[in-house]
């Protein structure tokens, strides 16, 4: 299974270097399709590649990387062991917001990546990448906040971005905060989709054809 995912996600990243769906690819060094273990149980996901990450290709190795890595640490958690990618795989020019067209150009790899990886949380990081779960959320009130959905249940996570919480010490404070929660969020989807799993074997035990009920959000 960890063979299939990383030979699928391997796939995508070929596809994206060569991906012409949008002018951004054109004028960088290299395309930034994303990194990490294909059985990831967390999976971030970013803005846009900037200028460190278009010169070596992988996502979050300039100060943001860094200090992501550090946060990694408080939970204890290495990089390699999750996932991490962005909303558009190739740098904007001069670091600027990704436009909707470009993000909507890549938004196909990044759903066949979440598909193949699962994660247990999804941990958005900035507002572009919240805007896809939480459309009209604003990070400054609903970061640390975890939304539930799907079959097999998803958590989506949204937190400040690492370069937001650099420029800003109070926003650090929360940042740090709210990663530490992030073990409590995945044992919350574990036993979620455990009693998922538990009530479809109960159903089909006793032949119960009926819609089985949604679970409440919190």
């Amino acid at each position: 299974m960890t063979e299939d995912r990383a030979a699928a996600l391997k796939k995508i990243a070929e596809e994206v270097r060569t991906c012409t769906r949008c002018p951004l690819y054109q004028g960088t060094t290299n395309p930034v399709p994303g990194a990490g273990h294909p059985d990831a149980e967390i999976m971030f996901i970013g803005e846009g590649p900037g200028f460190y990450e278009d010169k070596q290709g992988l996502p979050f190795v300039g100060r943001s990387g860094n200090y992501l890595n550090e946060l990694l640490r408080i939970i204890n958690l290495d990089r390699q062991k999750v996932f991490i990618t962005n909303v558009v795989k190739h740098r904007p020019p001069e670091n600027r917001d990704p436009q909707p067209d470009e993000i909507l150009a890549c938004k196909p790899y990044l759903d066949q990546q979440i598909e193949i990886i699962n994660p247990a949380v999804i941990v958005t990081l900035g507002r572009f990448s919240m805007a896809r779960y939480f459309p009209d959320g604003k990070i400054s009130r609903i970061h640390g906040q975890p939304k539930f959905m799907g079959d097999p249940v998803i958590a989506y996570y949204p937190l400040f971005h690492p370069a937001a919480a650099l420029r800003n010490p109070e926003l650090r404070k929360a940042m740090e905060a709210d990663i530490k929660r992030l073990p409590d969020v995945i044992a919350e989807v574990q036993k979620r989709r455990a009693s998922t799993s538990s009530n479809a074997d109960d159903s089909s035990d006793s032949n119960n054809d009926g819609p089985m009920q949604q679970l409440s959000l919190f």
